[in-house]
C-alpha cells in the first residue's frame, strides 16, 4: 500500500528535495506590520523576509489557514491514499492541532480513509530530516508502522543546535527582555540553544561570534554518535558563508559527506533573525 509523506513549511527543506520525493507542504502564514499576509515559502522569500528585517521591519507568525490544510489532506482522502503527516514541534507552535483538527474532520467525512500525524518535536531541518528519511521509507514500500517506528527513533534523538546573531530578533519576538537584549548586545552575547523535548531551551552564552562557533562544534562532538554515517542539517538566516564554514568544519572534524543546507523559512526566521544559524544530526546510531 502506497504511503504519503506531508508535512508544513517549518521543515525547512530546499524545493528539489520537496519534488523528488513528492511531499506535499502546508505552508504556515507570516504577517507584517501593515497586517500583509504572506505564505512561508510561496509568497514572501526568506531573502525578502531578512532584509526588510534588518531595516527595522516586524513580522509576525501564524498557522496554516484552514483552506491551505484542508486543500493538501483532502487531496489524498478523495483517492484513499494513506498518508502520515509530520509537524512542527507541538510545544512551540499550535500548526500540529491545526492540522490534527482539520484531519479528524475529513476522517469523519472520508472513513476508509488511513491517515495519521505525528508531532516530530523538532523544527527547521531537524524536522525535515525526519521529512525526508520517512519519505524514503515510504518509496521502498516500507509499512505504515516501520515508517513510524523508525520517526519515533529519529524525533527522539534529533539534535538542534543554534544560535543567534542579534538578541534584538528575540526581543521583539517577546523570548528575552528588552534590558537583556541591550546587554547582550553591548556585550556582543550570542546564546546556544536547543530543542529539549520540543521546547526552546538554552544551553549555555558566550561572548563573540568565534567562540560560539568553536562551541558548537565541541557540542556536536560531545552529542553526535557515528557521525560520518548520517546526513547533517544546517539551516542559516541569510548567512551561507558561515553555513559554509560550519560545513567544511564537520567535514574535516568527523569525517561526514552527506549534508543538507538550507535558508531558515519565514517563520522561523521572523524569530531568530538574520545570521542565525543551527546544526542538526542524532545523538544515537540507527
Amino acid at each position: 500500500m502506497e504511503i504519503k509523506i506531508t508535512t508544513d513549511s517549518a521543515a525547512d527543506l530546499p524545493i528539489e528535495l520537496y519534488e523528488k520525493y513528492k511531499i506535499s507542504v502546508i505552508p504556515l502564514r507570516v504577517y507584517d506590520e501593515e497586517g500583509n499576509e504572506y505564505f512561508d515559502g510561496e509568497t514572501l522569500t526568506t531573502l525578502e523576509l531578512f532584509n526588510d528585517m534588518k531595516k527595522g521591519k516586524v513580522y509576525k507568525t501564524s498557522l496554516p489557514a484552514y483552506e491551505s490544510i484542508k486543500k493538501v489532506l483532502e487531496s489524498y482522502a478523495l483517492n484513499n491514499t494513506a498518508l502520515i503527516h509530520l509537524s512542527l514541534t507541538g510545544e512551540l507552535s499550535g500548526t500540529h492541532q491545526a492540522v490534527k483538527l482539520v484531519l479528524t474532520e475529513l476522517k469523519e467525512k472520508y472513513p476508509d480513509w488511513d491517515a495519521e500525524i505525528f508531532d516530530t518535536k523538532c523544527g527547521s531541518i531537524g524536522e525535515g530530516i525526519i521529512v525526508i528519511e520517512a519519505a524514503k521509507l515510504a518509496k521502498e514500500g516500507a509499512s505504515k508502522e516501520v515508517v513510524l517506528n523508525h520517526i519515533q527513533f529519529l524525533s527522539n534523538h534529533m539534535e538542534h543546535i543554534f544560535t543567534v546573531a542579534d538578541l534584538q530578533y528575540f526581543v521583539r519576538g517577546g523570548r528575552v527582555s528588552k534590558f537583556q537584549g541591550f546587554i547582550g548586545g553591548l556585550l556582543n552575547i550570542k546564546p546556544i540553544l536547543h530543542l529539549k523535548d520540543g521546547l526552546l531551551t538554552p544551553i549555555e552564552k558566550l561572548r563573540g561570534s568565534k567562540k560560539t562557533f568553536e562551541r558548537i562544534l565541541s557540542i556536536i562532538e560531545e552529542r553526535g554518535e557515528d557521525l560520518k554515517n548520517q546526513t547533517i542539517g544546517i539551516a542559516h538566516a541569510d548567512n551561507i558563508q558561515v553555513a559554509n564554514l560550519l560545513k567544511e568544519a564537520i567535514t574535516k572534524r568527523f569525517g561526514c559527506d552527506k549534508f543538507i543546507i538550507n535558508s531558515i523559512g519565514a517563520v522561523i526566521g521572523a524569530h531568530a533573525g538574520p545570521g542565525a544559524y543551527g546544526v542538526f544530526f542524532l545523538n544515537k546510531k540507527r
